[in-house]
This record gives structure tokens, sequence and C-alpha cells, in this order.
């Protein structure tokens, strides 16, 4: 028996993976497997055994991390959970946003918690009877380490002018640190004249520094500032202490210029979202929102309007643009009875549209989901600069607090040089630079990629394609247009249109591509009373009576079965052999044109270093190795029934490097699912593709595959470059500090300016598009 429970409150990985090892051990549990990320943990174990594990599971949890509650999934409070959405408004610093969401990821009754700071939201999932509990509480953890942070329901603004209040206030500290710098004064007059910038600049950051304090919160930036700055006026070091605050606040202001401008090119990439929606109703047209319209209803969109809703064209022409959603600048033309896509753009005509999806479930909602979640999804990386970070400060606040004690104390050098360098060390110690970075980096990567029309659901994906070495690909949709043409008609004992007339009769009601093309080219209308039972073979064909006698139409494993001989053609394409009762009448031969442009996707993929591509196939050999010779693909799996392919990518999973298996998103779901990356194509309104796959390419065109990888290398890139870079810069200084051969003027390079330049770096990433 399986059991799957909901965890509230767990708020440590490292506790996670504590609880995931105890429940593995227990006697009577066979498997037992806890993520963190979704808060489930699923334990398998004999039905009449499962109360007392449950018990058992219940107390190693609550004993690990007592915050911790197991709810079942049969337990109708797990039905109560929901997900709540708030804006964050004045959150500047990236390393006390770390601390919020630990905070309140701890806090009783949360099943998750995820604080993205370069969206500047929260997003918690609680039980809908302690929402407002927990809302209360989460708003007081961000002020109490931000103090000028403040949460506000989903659709919440930031505050408008914040960075030119910050930036007035810069340019007052340094013209008057200027003046105060030309003036002869000396001590105490001098102090207070350093004093007065000082605090223009600097008063917020030692309030919040204090109040931290005083809560426990000592390894924050504000707290090390505070001390290097507060350290060097005790040292007589007036204008250096000024000078650290001010390119401190001069960082931040960048840094939030940086992220901000990174969001408003996401939320401007990304605006597709329709305001309105002009339904008609009892024959008058009502302007509602998209939310308010219903399956079925008739909704009208003049030009230059965006499509509010998935639907089907009823009457008029246009020119539709699909560039938000596919990347594609080139429009495309409907007309009545094809379908249209929410999020486009209505060009010339006006067009009548029946709403075939409700807002939620439509393609707009999916896409714009995606990319506010993709982010929330950390690398590997991410959450290694994240663990890191955690450690790193208070290695260096203890190296610089042995820095200014040991020396004088155990070796009676003079205090002040050695205080001087502990301070060095200070400024150095604070990972903005990464911190912030390497999430705006990965935040830049998807936003270029959505630019292309690639969606990826997360970082982590965009870090497991740049490392692909192996792709898989299905065959029919996905390499071939999925077209079928009848090539042939070879008949034996009948002629070949009786033979095709046949065909056409057993396939009347298959919405198979296959038995649309045999209709097709038969062309005539069949009578719907000479058709009594049918009955499918999965991966092999179909059985019909037709004219009271049984008809098979399938492949050759068909024939096999019912033990008929047939003649198999010489040609590649995919055969439909026929046999009535246990005659066999003939063969039909159906070709699937290769995609236009795979050749060169393929080659482009090579070229990228891709050391081996796969392709797996329901169709026979021959077909499957004449396209594998024209395309260059090194391996072929032919003949699969669909519960082949998991199982084939199962062992070509051992192969080199991680896998990515591209479909075409519809029958696909579990293939895409299985590999280290599921690559959806053109399934714009796919559900299945959407919830299974990694990445989304929005459209049929397979050249986007290597331009996806070239962004997903390109982005991991920047941020190897940017970890590269913040470490060296840091570890160099921390040395000469050390050794008393760097400045504060360096220490303040080795903090702001790092963090400075790894940003402009990042930004990069938003103008990646090939």
């Amino acid at each position: 028996m399986k059991k799957v429970f909901s965890i509230e409150g767990l708020g440590c990985a490292h506790c996670a993976g504590k609880m995931e090892e105890e429940i593995q051990k227990l006697p009577d549990v066979s498997a037992a497997t806890l993520n963190f990320i979704a808060r489930k943990l699923t334990v398998e174990a004999p039905e009449d055994r499962m109360p007392g594990v449950e018990q058992q599971v219940r107390e190693i949890c609550s004993r690990i991390e007592s915050n911790c509650r197991l709810i079942s999934g049969d337990d109708p409070g797990n039905a109560a959970l929901v997900k709540r959405n708030y804006a964050i408004e004045g959150l500047g610093c990236a390393h006390c946003a770390g601390k919020m969401e630990e905070e309140i990821q701890k806090l009783p009754g949360v099943s998750s918690a995820t604080l993205n700071f370069i969206a500047r939201k929260l997003t918690i999932q609680a039980p809908e009877h302690r929402i407002a509990a927990i809302e209360k509480q989460a708003k007081a953890i961000c002020r109490r380490i931000e103090p000028d942070c403040r949460l506000v329901d989903e659709g919440g603004r930031a505050m408008e002018g914040q960075e030119k209040k910050s930036l007035y206030r810069i340019i007052a500290a340094v013209l008057l640190t200027a003046i105060v710098w030309v003036l002869p004064l000396e001590g105490v007059p001098r102090l207070v004249a350093f004093l007065i910038p000082y605090a223009m600049v600097g008063w917020d950051v030692v309030w919040s520094a204090f109040r931290n304090l005083l809560t426990g919160q000592v390894f924050d930036e504000k707290f090390l500032m505070s001390i290097a700055t507060i350290g060097a006026f005790c040292l007589g070091e007036y204008h250096e202490a000024v000078a650290v605050m001010l390119f401190y606040q001069v960082g931040e202001l960048f840094q939030s210029i940086a992220v901000g401008r990174s969001r408003k090119n996401i939320a401007a990439l990304m605006d597709i979202r329709p305001d309105t929606a002009v339904v008609i109703r009892s024959g008058h047209e009502m302007t509602v929102s998209p939310e308010e319209v219903a399956l079925g209803e008739t909704i009208h969109v003049r030009p230059g309007e965006k499509i509010p809703l998935d639907g089907v064209v009823l009457e008029g022409e246009s020119t539709v643009n699909t560039a938000a959603l596919t990347g594609e600048s080139l429009p495309r033309d409907v007309k009545a009875g094809e379908r249209v896509l929410s999020g486009t753009v209505n060009l010339t005509g006006l067009l009548t549209v029946q709403v075939e999806s409700l807002y939620g479930e439509s393609t707009v909602a999916k896409i714009l989901e995606l990319v506010e979640n993709a982010s929330e999804k950390k690398a590997r990386v991410e959450a290694f600069i994240t663990r890191f970070a955690k450690y790193y400060t208070p290695c260096v606040v203890i190296g610089a607090l042995l820095l200014a004690l040991v020396p004088p104390v155990l070796l009676g050098q003079s205090w002040g040089e050695w205080v001087s360098r502990a301070l060095i060390f200070l400024v150095v110690s604070c990972p903005c630079a990464l911190v912030i970075s390497v999430p705006l980096s990965f935040f830049g990567g998807i936003g270029g990629a959505s630019r292309a029309g690639i969606l990826m659901k997360g970082a982590n994906d965009l870090e497991t394609l740049s490392k692909v070495q192996t792709i898989v690909f299905d065959k029919t949709g996905t390499l071939t247009e999925g077209n079928f043409t009848v090539t042939k008609v070879h008949a034996e004992g009948c002629s070949e249109e009786a033979l095709l007339e046949l065909a056409a009769a057993a396939e009347a009601y298959s919405n198979h591509p296959i038995g649309e093309s045999i209709r097709v080219a038969y062309g005539a209308h069949i009578e719907e009373d000479r058709i009594g039972e049918i009955q499918e073979h999965p991966g092999m064909g179909l059985e019909a009576v037709i004219d009271g006698a049984p008809v098979f139409a399938g492949n050759a494993k068909l024939m096999e079965q019912i033990s008929v001989a047939y003649e198999a053609p010489e040609q590649a394409g995919t055969v439909v052999y026929l046999a009535k009762a246990n005659s066999y009448l003939g063969y039909i031969l159906i070709a699937d044109c290769i995609k236009h442009r795979a050749k060169n996707a393929l080659a482009a993929l090579k070229q990228l270093g891709v050391k081996r591509i796969a392709m797996l196939t329901g169709d026979q050999k021959k077909v499957a190795l004449a396209v594998a010779a024209e395309l260059g693909v090194d391996e072929v799996r032919s003949e699969l029934l669909p519960g082949d392919k998991v199982g084939a990518v199962e062992e070509l999973l051992a192969g080199p490097g991680p896998l990515a298996f591209v479909g075409d998103g519809i029958n696909d779901a579990p293939v895409l699912t299985r590999a280290d990356v599921g690559i959806a194509m053109g399934a714009m309104g796919s559900d299945a593709a959407i919830e299974a796959a990694d990445v989304v390419l929005m459209d049929d065109q397979l050249e986007k595959l290597p331009k996806a990888i070239k962004i997903a290398r390109k982005t991991m890139g920047i941020v190897r470059q940017n970890i590269v870079f913040a470490l060296a810069v840091k570890g160099l200084v921390l040395i000469l500090g050390a050794m008393g051969m760097a400045n504060m003027w360096i220490a303040v390079f080795a903090d702001v300016g790092v963090m400075v330049l790894a940003i402009l770096n990042a930004m990069r990433a938003l103008r990646i598009t090939d």
C-alpha cells in the first residue's frame, strides 16, 4: 500500500534527509521518499501495518523538527491548503530575503514558503484557517529582518520613487563629504563634520543592524558594514568610514535598479495577460473579466485586441500575431473552424470565437504561471551558493576577530594596525555579489528563452539542459510532419479501389492520422450501417466487422497475430496491411514527410557537442531507418509499443551525460517525465505537455532546440563567471588584507565593486537570444 502525506512546517532540507533515512529503516516500510521542495512524503508498507507505520512516521518527523506536522492524502484538512502570493516592498537585501524565507518556512502551519528576491514575491501555502495568522507573523518577520520591508497582498505595487530618494541622499552626502574633506578642521569638529554625511547615508543601516542584533541576527551585511565603519571612526579614519557607507549605499541602489529593470523586462516580455473579454449574452455585447466567461460562450475580438481565451473561430477571417507565445515575428492567418490561443493579438479583422477553455486553464494562464514560478525552482549551483553564503560570512567574521586579537595579544603588535586589517576582512565578507548575481543570471536566462518562444520551468531545468549529451526524439509529429499521405495501394484478390474502400470503412471512426489519411485518399462517403463492432489492438491496428465479415487493418504484428501471410513492400513508409477473415487482401503504403529544417537542427545539435542522437518510434524498422539515415540519427529503436518507450529511455539514460527527450507532448507524457529533461514541441494547448515537460517549445520549429541549449549554456557561463570572479577577488583581497597590503578602498571594491560588476554581467543573460 502506498500513502502520500503533505508536510507542514518543514523548513530544513537537512532535517528532511534525516527523516527520510529514518523512515526508510522502519521494519514494515518497503519504500519511502520525502520531496523537500514539494513537502510531500510517500510511504509504502503492507496495508494492515500502515496505521502503525503512520504513527511511527509522525513521531520521527516531530522529533527531528518539532514544528513539523503530517497531513495524510485522505485527511480532509489536506484539501484546505491554500496558496497566497504577496508583493514585497522595500526589500533591498538578497541575504536578508534568504533569512526571511527560512524563518517563514518554520512557522507552524506553513506547508511551503518561497521568497523570490528577483520578482519581490513571497508565496505561502498553508491551511485556509491559518493563513491570516501566518500572514501576520510573516509581516513581523520581514519587518524585523529589514525594517523598511512591507508585505502587500498580490497586486500591491512597489513604491514609486524609492531609487530617486536614495540617489538624492547619496548625492547630498557626497557633496557634504567633499566640503568637509577640504575644510581645515581637526579633532572633535572634524569628527562631527564627517558624522553628518555618514548619518545621512548610514543611519538606516546602523539602526537596522542594531535591531537585528537584539533579535540574534548577527551575520548580516548591515551589521558587518556598521561594525566596519564605526571601527574606522574609532581609528580616526573618518573619510574612509563615510566612503565605505557611501559605496555600500551606491551598490544597494544599483542592485535595486538592476533587479527592477530585469523584472520590468520580464513583465514587458510576458505582457500577454488580457484585461477584458467582450462576450455575447442575450444578443448583446458585454465587457467582462476573462475569468467570468464560461465554456461554450461566444466572444468578439476586434482588430488590435488580445485574444482573451482559447477557442475556435466561428466567423471572420484575420491575421494573428503569435510573437508573445512563439517568439516568431511572422503572423499567421486564421479563418472559421481554426483554433486561436489566448495571449495572441488579432491584427486585421473581427473574429467571433467560441470559448473552449476557462481562463484558469487557458494557454495564457498556464504560460504566465510557468514564467512567474520558473525562478522558484532553484538550480543546484544556486542552492550551493545559498548554503555557501550561510557559512562563508560567519567564517570570515571569526577570521576577522582572530586577526584583530591574536597578533596584538600574543605577539604584542599594534592594536590599530591589526584592528584595521580586521575591518577590511569585515567589509570583504559580505556575500552580496554571489547571492544576488547568481539568481539574477538564471532569471535573465529564463527571460531570454521566453523571448525566443522557449519556456523553461525552472533554473534547475536550464542547468540540466546546458549539460545534455544525449537527445532522444519521438519520430511522428516531432521529426516528421505527422501528416500522412497514401503513396501506394497494392491489392491481391481485389481491385485497388475496393481495398481502399475497405480500409476507409475500417478506419471510419479512427482519430489516428493514418486512418484520416486513408479516408482522405478514398474521398467517398461510407455507409455507417455497413460497419459493425470495432476493436482496437494497441500498437498493432484494429479489427472491424464490415458487411458482416471481420476485417483486420494494421501493421505486420497484427498480421502475425492472426496468422495471415503478407507481402512486405520494398519502399519505406508506414504500411497498413488488410485481411478479411483469414485472407490477405494487400497493403496501403503511407508516407510521413520529414519536417522542414529538421536535418539542419540535428546537425546544429552535433555541432554543439551533443554526443548521441536517438529516435524512438512505433513505426516499422524500414521506415525508421530511412528517416534516421536522412536526418543523421545515431541510434534507432523502432516498432515500439507505447509502453516500450519508457523502457528504451531508461536504457539510454545509462549513456553519457544527462538525457533530453523531445516529443509532441500529447502521447509522450510518461517519457517526458522519465527523462532528465523533457522537452515538448508544438503543444501550446496541450495539458500533457505543460504538465509533464520541463521545457516547452512554443511552436513546431525544431531549430529552437539548439537555440535553447545555447541559451542554457551561455547562462551557465555567466553564472560561472560571476562565481569565479567574485570568489577570486574576495579571496585575493582577504589575503592581501591579512598581510597589510590592502586598504579599505580595495576592500570596498571587493564588496561593492564586485557586486556591481557581477550584476552587470548577470544582466547580459536577459539579452541572450541565440
